[in-house]
């Protein structure tokens, strides 16, 4: 088979130039490429690739979905929704485990949705997330002014309830071991069950 004559190739042969792009660029470049189930966020101006979850943690997100759909049938449950956090960092992009927020607050085409009807963001700690759901994205969720963070930590066996949004920070944390009730104050006012955790 000859070889082709350089300048000869279809557009279709020319491999795209990335060198150079923006982290933002190839964050935008990691999410189009990347296989069905699999996350792609941007958290404080790192990518991070995250695989499906396994079983356990989709158990605890269908638990804690099933919770908020018995206390107020008005909340939507969204898992899988990108939220676009502002002040996060020059950019912020994440796909929440659970995202609680008004029926009909995402209900549009867009890929990335602002944080402001959010209620509540729930992470469920993995072995390649626990540390950016315990650090990074506490920051992030409070410069969005989400007003709730609740991360089910699996590893430590506890449930932290973040509250009262100040700046880059929450001024409340709750620690709850796991198999409690757990109280989430307002917006949302509701003791959680974590005995199914």
């Amino acid at each position: 088979m000859p070889l082709p004559v350089p300048g000869d190739e279809s557009p279709d042969d020319v491999e795209p130039d990335h060198e150079g792009a923006s982290v933002e660029q190839t964050f935008q470049l990691f999410s189009a490429v990347a296989p069905e189930g699999w996350r792609v966020e941007l958290i404080e101006g790192e990518i991070y690739v995250v695989p499906p979850a396994n079983g356990q943690h989709e158990e605890i997100v269908s638990e804690l979905s099933g919770q908020f759909r018995d206390h107020d049938k008005a909340t939507g449950r969204y898992t899988g929704i990108g939220l676009y956090l502002p002040g996060a960092s020059d950019t912020g992009y994440t796909i929440p485990d659970l995202v609680i927020a008004p029926k009909g607050s995402f209900d549009d085409q867009q890929e990335w949705h602002s944080p402001a009807p959010v209620l509540l963001v729930a992470e469920v700690t993995s072995a390649s997330t626990a540390d950016r759901d315990r650090v990074q994205k506490i920051r992030g969720y409070a410069r969005a002014g989400i007003p709730l963070y609740l991360l089910i930590d699996r590893a430590s066996g506890e449930a932290v309830v973040h509250s009262e949004v100040q700046g880059d920070e929450y001024a409340h944390t709750a620690i709850h071991k796991l198999g409690t009730r757990v109280r989430l104050p307002y917006p949302l006012d509701f003791e959680l069950d974590t005995s199914e955790f």
